[in-house]
């Protein structure tokens, strides 16, 4: 009792300090030398969010704050429903001349903004480290997944097909042809701040849409930087720069897009909950909403097993990007053969980890901060809940006394996989380790969840691998196996199903979420038969 007494004055020391710290520090981030990549992208002290072709807000000012340290970046001037409006007005008559362009040419535009962002590759990276608090390879990583889209889209412009059908008419086309549907909404979330709005801009604006970016509210200045490189290339080529429109703002922004009837497509990346209400609101509509919502993932270990690579993919599925990621392995369910091997290798590649927590600027470090104080009380509760759920802490479970919002990767064990707390997501690194008896007893688990996004099994058994990914196996959008459950290549769709909102982005087919389809019926006969053969004569 005394010690956890102490525990609990020492954390409110802490959160006293941290108070008191920022409210002294006067300087910005922006001032000094070590991040001085922040003005290589042209931000200042103070910055507009606001871009339908102009530099314009009139909403309230926002400070940036650095999730590892706790200190102020830089601020941002947000938009207000009225400047929202604007951005809808200027990007509705930017369509206009968007659309008359060949296919092809807005793929060569969007191949320049490919390379603008190689060009700004770095400090970009830099920056999302900086402002959402992933490390520095995962950031540049994340700007690395934009210019890849870029590639492909450029590709996929000269491959939008239709199709010429069958005509049981004499005389008759039948044909079907896919066009844009105009303005495209993107709500993104900040765990992956600039990928997101990648996957839908690229795409959409090969299909011939324009985009309007709420990007999220704690990530304002990747969404100002980022708008900054692509307005280069469009000032350059003499396009409108409301082509690729930017509103930051809260919710009210979001809102507003979402019950906008000028908005036909709404693609939102965030929580079940507030997706569901940005899902309602858009349908009262009869719009199209793009989905990409919570992931509660599993990864499977069968006994025959690899343990090495096992051992490998669990340690960054599990505490990567401090547990943020929306493909994050939440739930680890071994068989019982290998339980104890596997939790063993677990909990000492986290030994690893541990001793190599900081700022995730810096080289060589593995793992960072939880972007916001809201994910470190996340992380506490969820702790909480779990061992009242009969859990047992195996390894980390606390708040790390330093400035900034670090937590240790945890690893709970004892809990039952119905339990309502490995039922649902929590956002954090906190990884449950499930005992199965045998692999199908595993699947079944894995589909219980409300939960579809992503899935891994591990084993050598070819047959149970194609059980895993036919109709009885796993349920989810994204399905792998002897790769862990994050890290995703954009060649194939993203997505998952369920809860997670069945919305697709990136690869393969998911242009056809951006455009609307027409079946077509030409005449070029001077007949009139009808179909099916009728006579109304």
């Amino acid at each position: 009792m005394a010690s956890a007494l102490l525990r609990l004055r020492s954390a409110a020391a802490f959160r006293n300090f941290k108070f008191h710290f920022r409210a002294m520090s006067t300087s910005y981030l922006i001032d000094e030398p070590k991040y001085s990549f922040l003005k290589e992208l042209g931000l200042d002290k103070v910055n507009v969010g606001v871009y339908d072709g102009k530099w314009k807000a009139s909403g309230k000012t926002v400070t940036s704050i650095c999730p590892a340290n706790g200190r102020p970046i830089a601020e941002v001037q947000t938009g207000s429903v009225e400047d929202y409006d604007r951005c809808v007005q200027a990007a509705q008559e930017a369509w206009q001349s968007w659309a008359d362009i060949p296919a092809p040419k807005r793929g060569e535009i969007v191949r320049q903004i490919g390379d603008a962002l190689r060009a700004k590759l770095q400090p970009l990276g830099q920056l999302v480290s900086l402002e959402m608090g992933k490390i520095l390879p995962e950031g540049v990583g994340e700007v690395q997944e934009y210019i890849d889209i870029c590639d492909y889209a450029v590709g996929l412009s000269r491959m939008l097909e239709g199709r010429v059908l069958p005509s049981e008419r004499p005389g008759h086309a039948l044909l079907e042809k896919w066009n844009p549907l105009g303005v495209v909404g993107v709500i993104s979330a900040f765990n992956f701040p600039i990928a997101v709005y990648g996957w839908n801009s690229a795409i959409a604006m090969v299909c011939g849409d324009v985009l309007l970016w709420k990007g999220a509210e704690t990530t304002p200045l990747v969404s100002v930087a980022t708008t900054k490189v692509i307005e280069e290339v469009l000032v350059r080529n003499n396009i409108p720069g409301a082509v690729c429109a930017l509103c930051t703002g809260g919710a009210d922004v979001g809102k507003a897009m979402s019950q906008d009837e000028r908005v036909p497509l709404v693609s939102f990346t965030g929580s079940t909950k507030i997706g569901q209400t940005v899902a309602l609101e858009v349908q009262k509509r009869f719009g199209k909403h793009l989905l990409e919502l919570g992931g509660n993932n599993a990864l499977l270990v069968n006994e025959d097993a690899d343990l090495d690579m096992v051992s490998r993919a669990i340690i960054f599925a599990c505490a990567g990007t401090a547990g943020q990621r929306c493909t994050t392995t939440r739930r680890l369910i071994l068989h019982e053969k290998v339980y104890d091997e596997v939790l063993a290798r677990l909990k000492k590649g986290y030994e690893q980890i541990i001793n190599r927590v900081g700022d995730p600027l810096d080289s060589g470090i593995l793992y960072g901060p939880m972007h916001s104080e809201l994910g470190v009380e996340q992380f506490k509760k969820a702790l909480t809940a779990a061992v009242e759920q009969g859990g047992k802490i195996e390894f980390g479970g606390k708040v790390i006394n330093r400035p900034g919002y670090f937590v240790e990767p945890t690893i709970i064990t004892g809990i039952a996989h119905d339990a309502p707390i490995v039922q649902d997501e929590t956002f954090a690194p906190i990884v449950y380790v499930l005992k199965c008896s045998s692999i199908d007893e595993a699947i079944q688990w894995n589909n219980e969840v409300k939960q579809g996004l992503s899935s891994s099994i591990f084993t050598k058994d070819l047959g149970l691998i194609f059980k895993w990914i036919g109709p009885k196996g796993s349920d989810c959008g994204i399905i792998n196996v002897n790769i862990p459950t994050n890290g995703a290549e954009i060649g194939g769709a993203f997505g998952g199903e369920k809860h997670t909102g069945g919305g697709r982005e990136s690869g393969t087919d998911s242009w056809k979420q951006y455009m609307r389809r027409s079946t077509i019926t030409i005449n070029y006969s001077k007949e009139l038969p009808l179909a099916q053969g009728i006579k109304f004569e």
